[in-house]
């Protein structure tokens, strides 16, 4: 269980996932190396990773919610084999371990039959299929990742961790140049290398590095995941809420519940339900009180349906294997 340096260390990362450790320690409470300590211990232990990617939106990829309903007992093997592909992302078996859930990255003129056999190998063990398009995520940076584990900061150093993101240039995000290949691939891997460490990758100096991410992150191209495992934090209970919501309340309602602090993601999606939230508890009494309470005082549900996470199985982009987050290359 995490104490609560960790818990402000963890949150520290998810408002500024390249913070220096220095400052870490001082929201924290604690020294320089305490800090590197502790993250070092959490990645170790594959609860955390935070890594640096190139936004899918550079290449005209939008994201497609899918629930693929199979065979009990031919799910498994299909289940892993998409989590593997780097096209797929967020995947979890649900209802009774009979179905799969994840997010698709696809062009959005893709074909709804191409979308689903490109990814999905033609079986037997496949019973139905349905795919929504992912339409709006709710929530600023910063303000919409999971805290259940116990927010420890402040509304005031939440805003001044914030602040130092550069802002984003309007339009759309402009494809990374064949020289920083080096750059991007030594963030997938640990999104928090160092300058120095990157500039012996790519032969730059330290300082073309640190100008180089500025343009890549203002600009769009280069965004951040923090990855964390909520099962080891001692919320093993995942939810994933359906809600159907008259559409001049669906901003209000999506950005009321990307507030909540049992919520890591809330998004408008097509089809008959048009907000997904995922919700993380730590037991049954725990998501019955988030329903009857948080849920339930919101105005503008017309109707809702939970689907339940029975096994976890990766997140943006890591595997999880033996209840850890491992790269995709390693498992």
């Amino acid at each position: 269980m995490l104490d609560h340096v960790d818990r402000k260390i963890l949150r520290a990362l998810q408002c500024a996932p390249r913070l220096p450790f220095r400052r870490i320690g001082e929201v924290a409470g604690v020294s320089e190396q305490t800090a590197a300590r502790r993250y070092q211990a959490l990645r170790r232990d594959g609860v955390l990773r935070v890594l640096g990617l190139v936004n899918s939106r550079v290449y005209g990829s939008a994201q497609w919610i899918a629930r693929i309903r199979c065979r009990p007992d031919r799910v498994g093997p299909l289940a892993d084999a998409l989590a593997r592909r780097p096209e797929i992302a967020y995947a979890h078996l649900a209802s009774g371990g009979s179905e799969i859930f994840c997010v698709i990255r696809a062009p959005l003129d893709t074909e709804r039959d191409d979308l689903l056999f490109r990814q999905l190998p033609r079986s037997a063990s496949v019973l139905d299929v349905s795919i929504d398009l992912l339409l709006h995520e709710y929530g600023a940076p910063g303000t919409a990742d999971w805290t259940g584990y116990g927010d420890s900061l402040d509304a005031e150093q939440v805003r001044i961790l914030t602040a130092d993101r550069p802002p984003l240039a309007p339009g759309p995000p402009p494809q990374p140049l064949d020289e920083d290949a080096p750059l991007f691939d030594a963030l997938a891997q640990d999104g928090r290398t160092t300058h120095t460490r990157l500039a012996e990758l790519t032969g730059w100096s330290p300082a073309r590095v640190a100008r180089r991410l500025e343009s890549l992150e203002s600009s769009g191209t280069l965004e951040y995941e923090v990855e964390l495992l909520p099962e080891r934090l001692g919320h093993p209970l995942n939810a994933t809420l359906w809600l159907r919501v008259a559409p001049a309340q669906l901003e209000r309602v999506g950005e009321e519940f990307a507030g909540h602090e049992e919520v890591p993601f809330a998004g408008a999606v097509s089809g008959e339900h048009n907000l997904m939230v995922s919700v993380v508890t730590r037991d049954p009494d725990d998501l019955y009180r988030y329903l009857t309470t948080r849920v339930a005082a919101t105005p503008g549900i017309d109707g809702y349906s939970v689907s339940m996470r029975v096994r976890p199985l990766k997140k943006a982009v890591s595997l999880i294997s033996r209840g850890r987050l491992v790269p995709l290359t390693s498992a």
